[in-house]
């Protein structure tokens, strides 16, 4: 049976799963892609991924 989260739950899990795969070397547009897929992201959801980090981006 499967459980039901909040969605800002899922989102909580993909930036952290993404960040985990970051600092391994992945590339994080694929990660962030294979994130949408693994936590079922809502456009909405992503919106707000590519935001979290671009925001987290230094400054050149």
């Amino acid at each position: 049976m499967a459980t039901i989260m909040p969605q800002g739950e899922l989102l909580k899990k993909a930036i952290a799963w993404i960040s985990e795969g970051q600092s391994q070397g992945k590339d994080r547009a694929k990660l962030m892609n294979e994130a949408a897929v693994r936590f079922n992201l809502s456009p909405k959801d992503m919106e707000a991924l590519q935001r979290f980090f671009k925001d987290e981006e230094p400054c050149a």
